[in-house]
């Protein structure tokens, strides 16, 4: 029952973020800037305090990734309302603002702040309007936050508590449930890291999140190349950073999920069968998130692991090429200004 649960949960929170990307105005450029706090704040905090820190005893470097890791929620509120059109001077004071509070807090205030700066830049005198904002904006954005912090705290951090409890009582499932949604998400406007923090995952059910996105990386560049849907270069970088190629895989989210969800679940099974544990939220990462897990597991398991997390992911983008090969895909070349479509090439690749 807690299994079902937490998946519930779990999957209304994408629906929500998923709804608000698509419906929301300006949605995908703010989970866009989500995405990038999520790197600015916890990637930093996934190698320098936990890695370079933990793992290998540099103590300086250690407060470096913990200083970036306290501000995900001014991350977010600074670079969202930039993503919105923001005056850079503005967006650093409703971000500053938010100072103490989470990545989540910080964004939802940062979005809805934007909206009432870009007002007041707008209707007030150039030069009155700096003392307004001061006045109004940077109260407004830090009262939004606190009134979501207590929301966030009782209703995400649940979700991650649940999930912590269900992998206890079923890993295996958990595995599945988990390795494939989060492998899902990591392709998402809404970044992995970004949902891993929000929900506070730790131990197994975060050691799944980590090397099943690393997996990931394997599976979308062979997948990405077999579906041809972008240049080398498009390959390399969804293998890198799926969120680099956000806009072909929103614009062929079917093939690109499914694909991932096979693959990530496969690598689920194997973190948790191995029993796996990684204790710091928010490393769903490819290069971080196989690193951090050397602070918390044995080497030779963790290599383990994370091999059989490429040979099952490979696996995993043949599946999907074979379910998907003709797919009715939009290419790159359609989606940045060049028409002409794969279906437009004959069997030797000539152009028709």
């Amino acid at each position: 029952m807690q299994i079902l649960t937490g998946t519930a949960l779990l999957l209304l929170v994408l629906a929500l973020f998923t709804l608000f990307s698509y419906k929301a105005p300006h949605g995908m450029k703010a989970m866009g800037a989500l995405a990038s706090a999520a790197c600015a704040s916890f990637l930093v905090e996934a190698f320098h305090f936990s890695f370079f820190g933990e793992v290998l005893g540099f103590k300086f470097l250690e407060s470096v990734g913990a200083a970036n890791g306290s501000l995900g929620g001014v991350a977010a509120a600074i670079l969202v309302p930039l993503a919105l059109g923001v005056s850079p001077v503005y967006a650093v004071l409703v971000g500053l603002s938010v100072s103490g509070f989470g990545i989540l807090p910080g964004f939802i205030a940062g979005y809805l702040a934007a909206f009432v700066v870009k007002f007041f830049e707008k209707k007030v005198p150039a030069g009155l309007d700096l003392i307004v904002i001061i006045i109004i904006g940077a109260p407004l954005a830090r009262a939004i936050a606190m009134g979501m912090d207590p929301i966030v705290n009782n209703t995400l951090l649940r979700i991650g508590q649940v999930l912590i409890q269900a992998a206890d009582a079923s890993p295996i499932v958990m595995g599945i449930i988990l390795g494939g949604l989060i492998t899902v998400v990591a392709t998402a406007p809404l970044s992995s890291m970004a949902l891993t923090s929000i929900i506070g995952l730790t131990g197994l059910p975060m050691a799944i999140g980590a090397l099943s996105v690393f997996g990931s990386s394997f599976m979308n560049y062979i997948f990405f190349t077999k579906m041809k849907f972008g240049s080398k270069k498009d390959n390399i970088s969804v293998a890198i950073e799926p969120l680099t190629q956000s806009d072909i895989i929103s614009a062929n989210p079917i093939p690109v999920y499914v694909t991932n969800f096979i693959g990530g679940a496969m690598s689920g099974v194997i973190v948790a069968y191995m029993q796996l544990i990684n204790n710091t939220p928010g490393t769903a990462t490819p290069i971080a998130g196989l690193a951090i897990m050397f602070a918390y597991n044995p080497a030779g398991k963790v290599i383990v692991a994370a091999l059989g997390c490429i040979v099952v992911s490979v696996i995993g983008a043949f599946i999907g090429y074979a379910i998907f090969k003709n797919y009715k895909i939009i290419t790159a070349d359609e989606i940045r200004g060049n028409t002409i479509r794969r279906d437009d090439h004959d069997d030797d690749g000539h152009i028709v």
